[in-house]
């Protein structure tokens, strides 16, 4: 089995990349494993530049890895230009990768899995990708399974995955349009991916990932998820630029491998409607805490004008 690079996009979080990597270095394929690591730039000259310079600080002292190649980013890029280009330059070169953003923390069968899922299915050319991590879903499902679209938290893909790319988020979405899909892109109505691309197209939110999982949607292309997830995104702790402080990413990382086997290169339907059921779940639970919320702002502020009528009235 040929061991794929891992590719970690860092910016300026040198707490959350030390422990993405220390998770890392607990994977017994680390030390065959090639570490290419991409740090942006700094976008301002105040807190942004010390966080940076101290991330890269700290990669510079990065060891257990076979070889550990380090790109210094002049400028800020972004995180989509970032990951766009890096994830590029490196499938290019190699075939195949692992990518992992600075906020992802692995089980110590990450490396496993992915590296026995990107070689079992490399000449599949409907999987385009293999996905690390799954939501804390409560349905039973099968030891690996596949859905259609891609996905973002701790990944790998081919080139001729990473091929299918389409960074033109107006052609993917008048083609979703076109092809009457925009239900099924949102999982049943169940999560609003079309109003992201959407945002996406008019230049109000900058995302690859939307992009990713358009692209790998409208080919009829599969992913490959873990029964359990082998990634705990830690960046829902309001640190990070993309993701606000949100704990319903949470999981309990798998303590035991993964079993691959050939699957049949089609859709898991349970699957499919286990993500469906929790989307609901977490919008169901956002739009109390955001009505409970609405209400205390409207309470305060009825107190508010009261007190402030009845003291006005005193004097």
């Amino acid at each position: 089995m040929k061991i794929a690079p891992i590719v970690l996009f860092v910016y300026n979080r040198p707490l959350h990349t030390q422990k993405t990597i220390d998770a890392l270095l607990k994977n017994n394929l680390a030390s065959e494993s090639e570490l290419y690591i991409f740090s942006d730039g700094y976008k301002d000259t105040d807190k942004n530049q010390t966080q940076v310079e101290n991330v890269r600080n700290y990669i510079k002292t990065i060891k257990g890895f076979k070889n550990i190649i380090i790109f210094e980013r002049k400028k800020n890029l972004g995180l989509s230009r970032n990951i766009i280009d890096g994830v590029t330059s490196i499938i290019d070169k190699y075939g195949k990768i692992i990518v992992l953003e600075d906020d992802l923390l692995t089980s110590t069968y990450f490396l496993k899995f992915m590296n026995e899922a990107l070689s079992l299915y490399e000449h599949q050319d409907e999987v385009i990708s293999v996905h690390g991590y799954i939501y804390p879903i409560k349905e039973e499902l099968p030891e690996t399974f596949f859905i259609k679209g891609a996905d973002c938290l701790g990944w790998g893909t081919w080139k001729r995955g990473w091929d299918l790319f389409n960074p033109d988020a107006s052609i993917l979405l008048n083609k979703i349009i076109k092809e009457n899909k925009t239900k099924e892109f949102n999982y049943g109505n169940s999560y609003p991916y079309f109003k992201m691309l959407k945002k996406q197209a008019e230049g109000n939110v900058d995302s690859w990932a939307i992009r990713w999982y358009a692209s790998a949607f409208l080919k009829e292309k599969l992913t490959l998820y873990p029964y359990k997830s082998l990634v705990f995104h830690n960046g829902s702790d309001g640190s990070g630029t993309n993701f606000p402080d949100d704990r319903s990413l949470d999981v309990n990382l798998l303590d035991k491998p993964i079993c691959l086997k050939l699957l049949p290169v089609e859709e898991n339907k349970v699957a499919k409607k286990a993500f469906e059921n929790y989307f609901r779940k977490v919008h169901s639970s956002y739009l109390k805490l955001i009505i409970r919320r609405i209400k205390r702002i409207i309470k305060i502020d009825l107190y508010e004008k009261i007190n402030s009528l009845f003291t006005s009235n005193i004097d």
